[in-house]
């Protein structure tokens, strides 16, 4: 199948999507101490606003991948949006913290319809090779921007506006995007005839994968070896065993186990857990280290997070041509060794005592390889994927990522709280996560030979 050539409004929508779901990982950060206050948050509910969302959105990922193969990648990708847009007006009208933490959810399960889409439409619409690098490129500086934006924009909102605008300013952009995409994304085909929904399958990896990131999140604050963090891994464990007897012997499986048969999608698994295990977690601990060490403002803190911002699309550029010219497993190694030298320089700074500026080299490293590495990680979850396949194997490849996240923040805070203090903590969590992007340079050696050559990127589907 020849993608079709699809158009600049097409791109911008699809990065748009990714800017939405970056942003709102990131734009509550400093908004938590305001929201807390407002709505009476204990300091162990406050961080409910984060995790709803990443245990909603990592529990969805694999079922939102089905539908978009078998619903249609532009209705999903509208309906993403739209949950997206109203779950944001509910957080804010709702009042309470019970509701705001459930519309965090929904928000949560949009991306995970939104997410699997947006990427098997980026896979389906654009050629493999310059083409699809060029708009995984600018997808990826959407996502780099939503990231580091997320904590500036919501210093500025949160500090002119209050918590709540930091959920308003979503209505009318996912609003819009809805509105748009029957317009500038292609109309999806006939849906698939013959094909089911495997609903076994759904609801055991659904309530599978919820209850396993549910655990990761909640397994610092009970306790790893507390009775209701081992009975919901073990649960968790049993249903998500149960879904793979399910895949095995199902004649339509929600999530062909065959695909495992792809190097690059397994690669890809593993490296989108080790990214947001050790990229994915400097957010959530500089925006703390800046605040409560250096005593930053919202604003002042969110300030800071834009030099990151600036250089990530810098890594993004660098991975568009660095794909073209050295393939995809040196562009991996390269991005993961960026990763570590900077966590380790942003490490070694932070108790000198010399403040921000001190950190800038590691920032600057440290975001040229996140550039790299999350470019290049996308585009080998799709080598050699089917069409009809692009939505679940988009969704396999970001169900890692969210489960890596939600592992890898679970031990780095247990890290964080063993420390002799809040400053000591931060600084020992961020040099195991050093440690990890060091490995996932190592697990990156393992791509096999096509994928690191040049013309193996340069080939049309």
């Amino acid at each position: 199948m020849s993608p079709s050539r699809p158009s600049g409004w097409m791109l911008m929508l699809l990065a748009t999507a990714q800017l939405i779901i970056a942003l709102d990982a990131t734009i509550v950060f400093v908004a938590l101490p305001q929201i807390g206050a407002h709505l009476n948050f204990s300091a162990a509910q406050l961080q409910w606003v984060v995790s709803a969302y990443s245990v909603a959105f990592g529990g969805f990922l694999l079922l939102g991948g089905r539908a978009t193969d078998l619903l249609g990648k532009r209705r999903l990708y509208r309906v993403g949006q739209s949950l997206y847009a109203l779950a944001s007006l509910a957080a804010v009208l709702g009042g309470s913290a019970v509701l705001l933490v459930l519309a965090r959810a929904v928000q949560g399960v949009g991306g995970a319809l939104l997410f699997p889409a947006t990427l098997a439409l980026i896979n389906t619409h654009y050629a493999e090779g310059p083409a699809r690098n060029r708009a995984f490129a600018v997808w990826s500086a959407a996502s780099a921007a939503g990231l580091a934006l997320g904590a500036l924009l919501g210093g500025v909102l949160t500090q002119a506006w209050g918590w709540e605008a930091v959920f308003l300013v979503n209505v009318p952009l996912a609003g819009g995007c809805a509105w748009a995409a029957r317009y500038w994304i292609p109309a999806d085909g006939e849906r698939a005839r013959g094909r089911n929904f495997d609903v076994s399958g759904a609801l055991t990896v659904t309530v599978g994968g919820t209850l396993l990131v549910f655990s990761l999140v909640q397994g610092p604050e009970w306790g790893w070896t507390a009775p209701s963090t081992l009975g919901c891994l073990g649960l968790a464990l049993a249903l998500l065993g149960l879904f793979a007897w399910i895949e095995h012997r199902g004649r339509d499986p929600l999530m062909p186990l065959r695909l495992f048969a792809y190097r690059e999608l397994r690669m890809a698994m593993v490296l989108t857990a080790v990214f947001m295990s050790s990229f994915g977690v400097q957010y959530y601990f500089l925006a703390l280290y800046y605040q409560q060490v250096y005593g930053y403002s919202v604003l002042q803190a969110g300030l800071a997070f834009l030099p990151a911002t600036l250089v990530c699309t810098f890594g993004i550029w660098l991975a568009e041509r660095s794909l073209a010219r050295l393939g995809l497993r040196n562009t991996l190694v390269c991005g993961q060794l960026a990763g570590a030298v900077g966590i380790a320089l942003v490490c070694w700074a932070l108790p000198t005592g010399v403040g921000f500026w001190s950190l800038l080299p590691g920032i600057f490293i440290l975001s040229i390889g996140q550039g790299m590495t999350w470019t290049a990680m996308w585009v080998a979850a799709g080598l050699g994927i089917r069409p009809g396949e692009q939505g679940v194997a988009a969704g396999m490849a970001s169900t890692s990522q969210q489960i890596g996240g939600a592992l890898g923040l679970a031990v780095l805070v247990s890290v964080a709280n063993a420390g002799s203090s809040q400053a000591a903590g931060i600084e020992a969590a961020m040099g195991w996560s050093a440690a990890i992007a060091l490995a996932g340079a190592l697990l990156a050696l393992g791509l096999r030979a096509r994928a690191s050559k040049p013309d193996a990127l340069l080939e049309t589907t």
